[in-house]
């Protein structure tokens, strides 16, 4: 500490660091968007801090901390707040107490995040990653109306009435808290070796999804998160069988 810290990297994380908090501040005036927004901001910096501090070789144990206490204010706290003035508050004590579990994990997750840094979770993550807790939280809560047109005009009136209850927000909350602790392998974007030379066809098709974000980027936030939530799910569920099968046999 004597010697000083690196300025950039530790700016990008305070930055991560106020949107979470300007989120918390959003959920209490009941600017809900705004305040899912924000956190999908606090994200998008969240990821930035680590790719500079590893181009400029400025990552260090300082570093490592604040970004640790960014993550739960701006992961865990923030969309705890979110999810419970938005809809869990009806539910009473339940309600906050499933909030509060959410932060918690949030925390635990993180903790073993930093325990278990440079070993089994060097490529990939052991449980649903926080900000990927958080996004689903906020892109549901954003997407939340288009959803509802979307199943009206399919003609899906029941599930619809479904959707509209609170209680899937309630389980959707207890669930992501579960997945964050959990074993579950979930993959990073560091296995993506980006240096590499890849088919042309690739950069069409990142063109064609960024242009679908920016025509709808609520929807499609949501989506592209429950997918990721559901593709570690089903490849877990798919290792669990495969080792069973050998065992019976």
């Amino acid at each position: 500490m004597r010697k000083g810290i690196y300025v950039l990297p530790n700016l990008i994380t305070l930055s991560s660091m106020f949107a979470g908090f300007y989120s918390i501040i959003a959920s209490l005036n009941s600017n809900y968007e705004t305040a899912a927004w924000a956190i999908m901001i606090a994200s998008v910096f969240d990821v930035l801090d680590g790719w500079v501090a590893r181009m400029t070789h400025t990552a260090t144990r300082f570093g490592i901390e604040i970004d640790s206490l960014s993550d739960v204010i701006s992961f865990g706290v923030a969309p705890g707040v979110l999810v419970y003035t938005w809809t869990l508050s009806s539910f009473g004590r339940v309600g906050w107490l499933g909030s509060f579990f959410l932060v918690a994990c949030a925390a635990l997750r993180l903790a073993r995040f930093n325990v278990q840094m440079g070993g089994a979770e060097k490529k990939h993550f052991t449980g649903l990653p926080t900000p990927a807790a958080a996004i689903l939280i906020a892109a549901t809560v954003v997407a939340y109306d288009n959803i509802i047109e979307i199943l009206e005009h399919l003609k899906l009136v029941w599930l619809a009435g479904a959707v509209g209850k609170d209680y899937w927000v309630l389980a959707m909350t207890f669930v992501l808290a579960g997945l964050m602790v959990s074993n579950i392998t979930y993959h990073s974007i560091k296995e993506a070796n980006l240096k590499e030379r890849r088919p042309f066809g690739l950069l069409v098709v990142i063109a064609a999804f960024l242009a679908v974000v920016a025509y709808h980027p609520a929807l499609v936030l949501f989506l592209v998160s429950v997918s990721y939530v559901a593709v570690g799910i089903a490849e877990a569920l798919y290792k669990l069988t495969r080792r069973r099968k050998p065992a019976a046999a």
